[in-house]
């Protein structure tokens, strides 16, 4: 891990919010970094108006209690100021927990969260799963973009230890129209030649390439990356965005905002340069 720069969490003091302070405390030990945790106090909180006392709340959630992390308490809109805080302490990395589970079984990221991940330059992590190590399973989507390339060095920067498997879903267009049989091969054919084009770019470092594991699948995109996802014991899922229209579904897709909000394991979106 290159980058020395700090980690910001933050956390709305709900049981729920614990796993993203828990997790982000993980690796700022482990990547030896100063931690920043946010919170931001509401109007209607009882907190509200008290920063001393929502400041000695957020420390009584750090795993830690002789943490050296910097407790930072502020008033007004959650998501401007947490990507105000992270600009301005030149923060790495959010992170950040999710609401609830919906009755589907699905991750309610809340609209604080999804606004953040819109406008941040930084990338974001979404935490969904109680930490117990550090990440030793990667799995990066591409449709071989400079944004899902972007995504995967960013991972491949931060988590120099664990393993990193890059999965692309492909499928026969046109479905109902075409023979699957008949179209299967040169689809998949093309989609092979596709990722060594990917793959070969200089941009991506021999170290990098080496690492790799890749998953070619035919498939629906949100199945094989849960299939993907089971089969190789992955704990984190990265995903990458444009940088001028951000989190939008023009540019982002609905397809990564459904992998976003199902997927089980924790996601990070990395928001491509612009």
């Amino acid at each position: 891990m290159g980058d020395k720069r700090p980690i910001l969490v933050a956390t709305d003091l709900s049981p729920r919010s614990d796993r993203a302070v828990d997790r982000a405390s993980l690796l700022a030990k482990a990547w030896s970094v100063p931690l920043f945790v946010s919170h931001i106090m509401e109007v209607e909180s009882r907190l509200a108006g008290k920063p001393e006392m929502a400041a000695a709340a957020v420390r009584d959630v750090l795993p830690d209690p002789d943490s050296q992390a910097k407790i930072l308490v502020a008033k007004g809109s959650a998501p401007e100021t947490i990507i105000r805080q992270a600009v301005e302490n030149d923060c790495q990395l959010i992170i950040a927990g999710v609401a609830r589970f919906n009755h589907l079984g699905d991750f309610f990221i809340g609209t604080a969260v999804e606004r953040i991940i819109r406008e941040s330059a930084q990338p974001v992590l979404i935490v969904k799963q109680r930490p117990r190590t550090n990440y030793r399973s990667v799995l990066a989507t591409t449709d071989f973009s400079t944004c899902s390339r972007h995504a995967l060095l960013t991972a491949a920067n931060m988590f120099p230890d664990a393993e990193i498997h890059l999965v692309h879903a492909f499928h026969v267009p046109f479905e109902g129209l075409l023979s699957v049989k008949e179209n299967l091969e040169a689809v998949q054919t093309e989609a092979n030649s596709e990722l060594d084009v990917f793959l070969s770019d200089l941009a991506i470092p021999p170290a990098v390439r080496q690492r790799l594991k890749t998953h070619l699948t035919y498939g629906e995109t949100a199945n094989v990356v849960q299939q993907v996802a089971d089969d190789v014991g992955a704990d984190l899922l990265v995903s990458g965005t444009h940088g001028r229209s951000g989190f939008s579904k023009a540019v982002f897709g609905s397809m990564a905002e459904s992998l976003l909000r199902c997927a089980r394991i924790d996601t990070m979106v990395v928001r491509e340069p612009t």
